[in-house]
C-alpha cells in the first residue's frame, strides 16, 4: 500500500504552524510497512482542497488528511471528501452526544456550529476523539482509503495510534514488527560502518539508522504473518548489533535517555540532586517528565551566576577566581556541594559556554564540564560541542544523563 499525507490549513502555508503531523504519521506508517511517497499541504480554499484530494487519490492507495475538522465555515475537509466520493453528509448521533458531553464536562455551553463536527460522509468508519471535539473518520471506496484526522497533534496522535494503526494492520494480512535500539556516544557514520555488513545482507529484516540531536536510533523491522515469527527473525540481528556496540546502546525498548536513568535511580533506590549552570534547568525538566521520579529526585538548582555557585552550592571563591566558572574544578565543587546540600546519594553538576557569545580561544563556545559525586568519589567529563545554542544545551543534557547511567551501572566513562 502506497500512502500520501495531506495537511490542510492556511496557517501551515504561512509558516505560523510547523507540520509535525506529517513526520509523526510517516514514521508510524513506515513502521507498519506502508510506503509514504508524497507529503502535501493545502490551504483552506475549497477548489484547491478538492484538487489536492483528487490528485492524492490518483497517485496513492491511502490518503491521510489532517486538519479542517473544526466547527467554522472554513473547516471543509470532510465536506470536500464527500463531494469527491459523491456521498452525502450524514449525522452520527453518537458523535454528537460525545461532543455535547465534552462541553458539559468542561462546564461550557456548546454552540450550534459544533454540531457540524458530528457530520460525516455516508458509510464512514468513525474514529473517536478523546482529547477534543473533532472525531475523525475512514472512508473506503473500491481500492482507495481516505483517513481524516484533526490537526492538533495532541488529538491526532492518540487517534492514529489507537484506531488507524490497528485498522491498517487488520486489513494488511501481515504483521509489521519493529525493535528500536537507542544509542548515545557514537556518531551515525561510525555506527553505520560497524554494522554495514549486516545492512548489506539484510533480507527479511530491514535495518535503518536515524540520527537526531546527538543520538542515533537503529530500527529493525520485519514483515511476517505472525508477530512472534517477525521478532524471532529480528532477535539475532539485535543481539549482534548490541554485541558490537556494547555500552553505547542504552535502550532496547525505544526509551529516551532520561527515562532509562530515572528507572535506574528508582530500581536502585538512589536519590539525586542536580546543579545546572549553562543548561538552565533543562536536565531537571527532562527528569521530572518521568512519572514517579519524585521518589528519587531530591532537588535541582540553577546556579547560573558565580554568586549562586558560591552562595547556594558552597563553591570556593578562589576556585572560580583561579580556574573560572567553566572548569573541572568548579564543576566538581558544584556536584559535591549540591550532594551535600541535599543529602542525596548522587550529586550532578554542569557548567559551560552555550554561546553564541562568551567564548575565548582558551575556552571556546561548546566547552562543557560535567561532574558527578557518588559513593565518596567524584568524576568529571569534559566536552567540546558544536552547533547553535539550542543544540549545545540539548546534547550537553544527554551527556549528563549518559554519565549518570554509566556511573550507576558501573560502565566505563
Amino acid at each position: 500500500m502506497n500512502a500520501e499525507i495531506l495537511a490542510v490549513g492556511t496557517e501551515l502555508l504561512m509558516g505560523q504552524i510547523v507540520n509535525t503531523n506529517a513526520q509523526y504519521i510517516s514514521e508510524r506508517l513506515n513502521s507498519i510497512g506502508v510506503n509514504v511517497y508524497f507529503h502535501s499541504v493545502v490551504g483552506d480554499n475549497p477548489k484547491r482542497l478538492e484538487n489536492s484530494i483528487k490528485l492524492a487519490l490518483e497517485r496513492s492507495d491511502l490518503v491521510v488528511i489532517t486538519g479542517g475538522l473544526g466547527p467554522t465555515k472554513d473547516d471543509i475537509t470532510k465536506e470536500k471528501v464527500a463531494e469527491v466520493f459523491n456521498r452525502k453528509m450524514v449525522l452520527h448521533e453518537e458523535s454528537l452526544k460525545r461532543i455535547k458531553d465534552y462541553f458539559i464536562k468542561l462546564g461550557r455551553e456548546m454552540t450550534d456550529n459544533n454540531a457540524k463536527q458530528a457530520y460525516f460522509p455516508e458509510d464512514s468508519i468513525i474514529i473517536e476523539n478523546n482529547k477534543g471535539t473533532a472525531p475523525g473518520c475512514i472512508i473506503e471506496s473500491e481500492n482507495k482509503v481516505v483517513i481524516i484526522l484533526p490537526g492538533p497533534p495532541r488529538e491526532m496522535q492518540p487517534m492514529f495510534d489507537e484506531s488507524v494503526v490497528p485498522y491498517l494492520q487488520k486489513n494488511s494480512g501481515y504483521k509489521i514488527v519493529s525493535k528500536y535500539l537507542r544509542i548515545f556516544g557514537i556518531g551515525e557514520s561510525t555506527l553505520e560502518e560497524m554494522i554495514m555488513d549486516l545492512v548489506d545482507k539484510q533480507e527479511d529484516v530491514t535495518i535503518a539508522t536515524y540520527a537526531k540531536m546527538g543520538e542515533v536510533t537503529v530500527r529493525l523491522t520485519c514483515k511476517s504473518k505472525l508477530s512472534e515469527e517477525g521478532f524471532n527473525k529480528i532477535c539475532p540481528f539485535e543481539e549482534e548489533i548490541i554485541k558490537r556496540l556494547g555500552s553505547y546502546v542504552y535502550s532496547t525498548e525505544n526509551e529516551n535517555l532520561e527515562k532509562v536513568v530515572a528507572r535506574m535511580l528508582l530500581d536502585n533506590n538512589l536519590t539525586i540532586a542536580i546543579a545546572e549552570s549553562c543548561t538552565g534547568g533543562l536536565i531537571c525538566s527532562k527528569l521530572v517528565s518521568v512519572s514517579g521520579i519524585s521518589k528519587a529526585f531530591n532537588r535541582g538548582i540553577v546556579s547560573y551566576s558565580n554568586d549562586s555557585k558560591i552562595e547556594d552550592l558552597g563553591v570556593n571563591k578562589d576556585t572560580i577566581k583561579n580556574f573560572g566558572a567553566v572548569s573541572k574544578e568548579t564543576a566538581i565543587e558544584m556536584a559535591e556541594g549540591v550532594q551535600k546540600l541535599a543529602g542525596s546519594d548522587i550529586g550532578v553538576s554542569i557548567t559551560g559556554i552555550a554561546g553564541p557569545g562568551g567564548g575565548t580561544a582558551k575556552k571556546p563556545v561548546g566547552l562543557m564540564y560535567i561532574a558527578l559525586a557518588y559513593k565518596g568519589n567524584t568524576v568529571y567529563k569534559k566536552l567540546n560541542l558544536s552547533g547553535d545554542r539550542e543544540r549545545i544545551i540539548n546534547v550537553a543534557s544527554l551527556h549528563t544523563f549518559d554519565l549518570i547511567r554509566r556511573q550507576i551501572g558501573g560502565i566505563e566513562i
